[in-house]
């Protein structure tokens, strides 16, 4: 396999594994719990290290998976007092344990490859130069393996406890009432998110690692109503966004990890802007469109309150409406042109007058 396509299959694989359970963050409204628990694991790996001494070593990454679930617990333990909301929490837990994790690492573990710019940062260029050997075998860049492990183990969790993840996600109550264990089932996912950000720290770095398990669900989100759709969405804008950060990245000579998150972020611009439904555009057009449905029920509503005054001829009048309604000229000659065509008034030679279906429309809109 050549170089480029390693590294494109590393950044597919970590893109996808940080999007599945990041789907589920964006739906429970904890995405910036994802920021926390991506920062604070490096103290679970710090203190995992000093008793190991072995930055290989597995207990490394259970260490910070119990790390990232103390996060939570921390951070539910201060929302749950009430004298701080859970912003706040999140504001106060992660940079206390974060900050004392540089410090340590700063202090005592300055000889070892424990730095924290590439936690922070990571670079998925040095992806191909770090091998996995099995038996003198040279089976391939050891973080597509160890990332491949992380997605399969996401893949299990989530339809295993598909059903319970669903329930808890949506109506906590009413899986505490049919026997589930909501409190159980999220730390144990909570530790799962714990698992993702470690093994994506050498790929992509804890700050990216936040941009890649919030933007493609999020993305997703705007797309569609239904969760296996957004999972699959999900995993689809992530796979998209790392191909095209690696070329982005390889056009432009820069950091492959940033460009990815940017695609992400060019991918959420653009459902934004352009999503079907919940889209600025297609918003916008529902807004102008209700705003002239709206107004076609005004001009039969007012035609039929003055239908039989004394100077109903001047109220029924085009130009009338400009003044009682206080639309422009334009505004008011195409509601009334909308209004003629869906056949609710007739345009007479000095008033406009109301169709049986139009007088009908608007003793409807008035209860009557």
């Amino acid at each position: 396999m050549s170089i480029a396509f390693e590294i494109q299959m590393v950044a597919i694989v970590t893109a996808v594994a940080c999007a599945l359970p990041g789907t589920f963050l964006v739906l429970r409204r904890m995405a910036m719990l994802s920021d926390a628990i991506s920062h604070t694991v490096l103290l679970g790996i710090v203190l995992a290290y000093f008793v190991v001494r072995n930055l290989a070593s597995p207990l490394l990454i259970v260490s910070a998976a119990l790390m990232g679930v103390l996060t939570v617990a921390l951070v539910e333990a201060l929302s749950r007092t009430r004298l701080v909301k859970q912003d706040a929490a999140i504001g106060i837990v992660f940079p206390a344990l974060f900050s004392i994790a540089v410090i340590l690492v700063s202090r005592w573990a300055g000889d070892v490859h424990l730095d924290t710019d590439a936690v922070l940062l990571g670079e998925l260029a040095f992806a191909p130069f770090r091998r996995f050997y099995w038996n003198g075998v040279d089976l391939g860049p050891r973080a597509l393996w160890v990332m491949g492990a992380v997605l399969l183990l996401i893949l299990a969790f989530i339809i295993s406890f598909y059903k319970e993840l669903k329930l808890s996600t949506f109506d906590p109550a009413l899986a505490a009432a049919l026997g589930f264990s909501p409190a159980l089932l999220h730390y144990g996912f909570m530790g799962l998110v714990s698992v993702t950000a470690v093994g994506a720290f050498d790929a992509v770095g804890s700050v990216l690692v936040v941009a890649l398990m919030i933007a493609p669900p999020a993305t997703a989100y705007l797309l569609t109503d239904s969760l296996p759709r957004m999972l699959t969405y999900s995993a689809l804008i992530a796979v998209a966004s790392a191909v095209a950060g690696f070329w982005l990245a390889w056009t432009v000579d820069a950091n492959i990890a940033g460009a990815m998150a940017s695609m992400s972020g060019v991918a959420f611009l653009l459902a934004f802007l352009l999503a079907p439904g919940r889209g600025m555009v297609a918003v916008a057009r529902r807004r102008s469109v209700q705003r002239v449905e709206f107004a076609q029920l005004m001009l039969v509503v007012h035609l039929l309150q003055h239908e039989d005054d004394e100077d109903a001829v001047r109220e029924s009048s085009p130009a009338h409406l400009q003044e009682h309604l206080r639309w422009t000229p334009d505004f008011a000659e195409r509601i009334v042109d909308r209004a003629e065509r869906v056949r609710w008034i007739t345009r007479g030679a000095e008033r406009l007058e109301l169709t049986s279906a139009g007088r009908e429309r608007a003793r409807f809109s008035l209860g009557e």
